[in-house]
């Protein structure tokens, strides 16, 4: 069984406007296989033509896309046990 990934970077908040991307990147201890997941307050995000999700070894990225206002909020990264906000 894997040790479990910690995130080492965390999110950090970004203010955009409306029309442009919003990027949020957080790092990780390890490359992992564990679940990972975005959220937008509560909703998990997935890879879209609105939302962009990459891993890079252990950078996780997310781009939103054009961003209205509606898209203002807390964005989540969760990892295991381990959450990151901005």
């Amino acid at each position: 069984k894997e040790p479990a990934a910690t995130i080492v970077e965390m999110l950090k908040d970004v203010a955009s406007y409306e029309g442009e991307d919003a990027v949020f990147e957080c790092r990780l201890s390890r490359e992992t296989t564990q679940d990972t997941q975005w959220f937008l307050g509560d909703v998990p995000l997935q890879s879209n033509e609105m939302n962009e999700i990459r891993v890079q070894g252990t950078r996780h990225s997310l781009i939103l896309r054009k961003v209205t206002l509606e898209d203002s909020g807390s964005i989540s990264f969760k990892v295991g046990q381990y959450t990151s906000a901005a």
